[in-house]
């Protein structure tokens, strides 16, 4: 039996043993907005294949995710139990959207299909964040002429 064909480019926040676990941080943060560390816990272990994770575990990624960019505080909130107390909300950066974006994202389809301006649009950022580029290279192939 063939592999399924993978669709997206596979960036390193959705590989190795931490994968399943970023993936359903994003996922929760996506569709419930900000929440709790506890919060964030609980609706991860509602999840089928995540039943089993602790607490020590989301906040350990939660704060690898908050070190790399990917989340950040959103504000406090007082404990429902202590309500002298006060703890923190995440919510998702935009870097954590792309970053989803991007591996969903069929690169091969992409060129195929998109339109010159959208190719060109794309190909500006990326010679802007590429090292190494001079910028009169990337002036040159941005200015390519149109094929007629």
């Amino acid at each position: 039996m063939a592999k399924r064909k993978k669709h997206g480019a596979k960036l390193s926040v959705f590989k190795g043993r931490e994968a399943k676990l970023n993936i359903a941080v994003f996922h929760v943060l996506a569709l419930k907005g900000p929440l709790t560390a506890y919060d964030l816990h609980k609706e991860v272990k509602a999840q089928k294949s995540l039943k089993h994770t602790k607490y020590t575990n989301v906040l350990r990624r939660i704060k690898a995710l908050e070190e790399s960019g990917y989340i950040e505080k959103a504000g406090t909130r007082k404990i429902k139990t202590h309500p002298h107390y006060q703890t923190n909300l995440y919510q998702l950066t935009p870097r954590a959207y792309l970053a989803v974006l991007v591996n969903k994202t069929n690169f091969d389809e992409f060129i195929q299909t998109a339109s010159r301006e959208n190719i060109l649009a794309l190909l500006a950022v990326l010679i802007h964040h590429t090292p190494n580029c001079r910028d009169d290279q990337a002036k040159n192939i941005i200015k390519a002429p149109k094929k007629a």
